[in-house]
């Protein structure tokens, strides 16, 4: 029996990711039905319930809610449910439950009570015979595969697109913005590979690093503080282009790496400032995304252009090739990070 090699679970899920998203969105007539229901009931606004990772492609449907259908949306807090027995009139409200598992008991609990009280009631995960799905009026199928590395890697992505051709459908639409997402996500892994290397060089021996979005792109820059953080056990803190501004900025200096992720579009257009801020005050900046040759940086990881709601389905790729080799170069093992299980249960 051959000896797993550090990461290679990581690695071959990173790698997977462009079939998945080309089958994803062949499949999508089956996610085009649960929207279908959707769009019937009419909702007037709508709640995402998520833990970790799933949390981050909740912010990011989040955005794709206020800005594609006009729909006021928030996100639950668990507890309110689970430790208050808090008990909200949730009629006219669509609540979506975001998990690679489904077996967190608070997203379950919360996703029963929430139909109790008249919520219509939507699992988005990666494993269709959870309990989540059980407890869910309708579900949608994430389709990414069983995942073997602790680090979630192409059940986020996979996530993003699923929540995407979702939202896109409950307005009528036909996902074309998504279609060649499976042939650009592999021209992203490929073209971006030398220039992850040069940033894991870069960023091999730093202490702290913070990361920063706007838009849409927030939700990237939420999840790559997570991989880092988790896979290379680094110090890492993500904030919204605006938010850092608002106080965070004060604690950059020279010893800061700013990892900015800035795409085509009014979130990278409004970046700008924030990183002209952040250049002065000496941090070291990467950039990553299609607009990542247009900021002050120490280092560019180009993505192709997509139309902006869908770029962090491809913005995250490189970030995860990132944290993986973060990882390794610091002694680490990202397939087994110490001190996490593939599900956590929280109440």
């Amino acid at each position: 029996m051959t000896t797993p090699q550090p990461g290679q679970h990581m690695a071959a899920e990173i790698a997977a990711q462009p079939s998945i998203f080309s089958s994803l969105y062949a499949s999508r007539s089956s996610i085009a039905e649960v929207a279908s229901v959707i769009r019937e009931r009419a909702p007037r606004f709508v709640l995402f319930a998520a833990r970790g990772s799933s949390d981050h492609a909740a912010i990011y449907a989040k955005y794709l809610t206020e800005i594609l259908l006009q729909l006021p949306a928030g996100l639950v807090s668990a507890s309110t449910t689970t430790l208050y027995g808090a008990e909200p009139d949730l009629r006219d409200v669509l609540l979506i439950t975001v998990s690679q598992s489904g077996g967190s008991p608070d997203l379950l609990e919360v996703t029963a009570s929430a139909r109790r009280r008249g919520a219509l009631t939507v699992a988005v995960t990666n494993t269709p015979e959870s309990p989540l799905n059980a407890a869910a009026e309708l579900s949608v199928d994430v389709a990414a595969g069983v995942e073997h590395a602790v680090a979630a890697t192409k059940t986020y992505s996979a996530t993003l697109l699923a929540l995407y051709l979702l939202i896109d459908a409950v307005r009528g639409g036909d996902g074309a913005a998504a279609a060649s997402l499976g042939d650009l996500a592999q021209v992203t892994l490929d073209a971006s590979a030398p220039t992850v290397e040069e940033a894991v060089r870069r960023y091999r021996f730093v202490d702290r690093v913070l990361t920063t979005g706007r838009g849409y792109s927030y939700a990237t820059a939420l999840e790559a503080s997570l991989k880092l953080a988790e896979t290379s056990y680094l110090a890492a803190r993500a904030y919204s282009g605006a938010d850092l501004l608002h106080g965070p900025v004060a604690a950059v200096d020279g010893e800061t790496a700013v990892l900015a992720i800035t795409s085509l579009g009014k979130g990278g257009d409004s970046l700008l400032d924030a990183l002209e801020v952040v250049n002065q005050r000496g941090a070291d900046v990467v950039a990553v995304g299609s607009a990542s040759e247009k900021v002050p940086s120490a280092l560019s990881i180009g993505i192709p252009e997509t139309a902006e709601e869908v770029a962090p389905v491809l913005e995250i790729l490189p970030v995860q090739r990132l944290a993986h080799g973060l990882a390794l170069a610091r002694g680490g093992d990202p397939d087994s990070p110490r001190g996490l299980n593939k599900v956590t249960r929280t109440l």
